[in-house]
């Protein structure tokens, strides 16, 4: 069990964590009026050119496969929807802050990454065969993309003792939330509620963070939505497609089933996908570098 004054040095992290860019903070306020149009939207977009250099790339990129080059933002407005371009600007932005290497001395990056990566994309496959409206579903990638970012201030002010606590999760075949309460008092999804609300993230974003191994206690305006992602990161944890962490992962799919309506059919298809899937959403990390 870490002591107080290693607490205090994760507490510090998390407070002197980069702050999200002003245009992006700006967008996630103007965005909860339903009504923000094209020309607005990218007013405020255009205040920050790195930001929209990166968001111009990602929408050419393979990630949409569009048919023709988007050279302007109010055209990937009109063309994709605000709630998409807001969700590529804040996973850009999100991803900007945290992929660091001095970040993941525990875990290794690239793997971590390939692990979110594949329950965003999971998770997206999964809303779309649910028939969620499109310009919603961006929401569910980047809900999955970031549902493990509690685990950075573990891997980068503790990992020794974090590799202890994985190891110690995989010796006893127990999930990896459970040996990190009992290690440090406290979990990834504790610590990644508390980024959450640093940056003022939304809360479907948010409950999927602090809730997405504990669907039991979620309320129920959230339930359906973080029990997707949760069920993406236990097929993915599950097909050992990169690596958290966790190598034995709840199982919790018949609970999930009866809450979603999804089933295992549709797993089955998801992980037929999920490696081109994955190819085509790798492009947010290349654009960080």
């Amino acid at each position: 069990m870490i002591d107080k004054s290693t607490l205090i040095k994760i507490n510090n992290f998390i407070n002197n964590m980069p702050p999200l860019p002003i245009s992006v903070s700006k967008i996630m306020e103007i965005t909860k009026n339903s009504n923000v149009d094209a020309k607005e939207l990218n007013n405020v977009i255009t205040l920050d050119p790195v930001l929209t250099g990166k968001v111009l790339k990602l929408i050419n990129s393979a990630y949409y496969s569009l048919p023709n080059q988007i050279t302007s933002i109010v055209r990937a407005i009109v063309m994709l929807g605000v709630n998409t371009v807001k969700n590529l600007l804040l996973s850009t932005a999100v991803l900007s802050n945290v992929n660091n290497k001095n970040n993941f001395k525990a875990l290794d990056a690239p793997s971590f990454w390939r692990h979110s990566i594949c329950v965003g994309v999971t998770a997206k496959y999964f809303a779309m065969k649910k028939n969620v409206d499109p310009k919603f579903l961006e929401e569910y990638f980047v809900s999955g993309l970031l549902h493990d970012i509690g685990k950075i201030p573990f891997n980068a002010v503790i990992p020794e003792e974090y590799i202890k606590c994985i190891t110690y999760a995989r010796q006893n075949k127990i999930p990896l939330h459970l040996a990190e309460s009992q290690f440090f008092r406290i979990n990834h999804c504790e610590l990644g509620h508390r980024i959450a609300e640093l940056w003022k993230l939304n809360k479907d974003i948010d409950s999927t963070i602090l809730y997405h191994h504990n669907i039991e206690n979620l309320p129920e305006e959230y339930k359906k939505f973080v029990s997707i992602i949760s069920l993406a990161n236990i097929v993915t944890n599950k097909a050992e497609i990169g690596f958290s962490g966790n190598k034995y992962p709840e199982s919790k799919e018949d609970e999930i089933f009866k809450i979603t309506g999804l089933n295992w059919d549709i797993i089955d298809q998801a992980e037929a996908n999920a490696e081109e899937s994955i190819k085509k959403a790798e492009v947010f990390l290349q654009i960080q570098s």
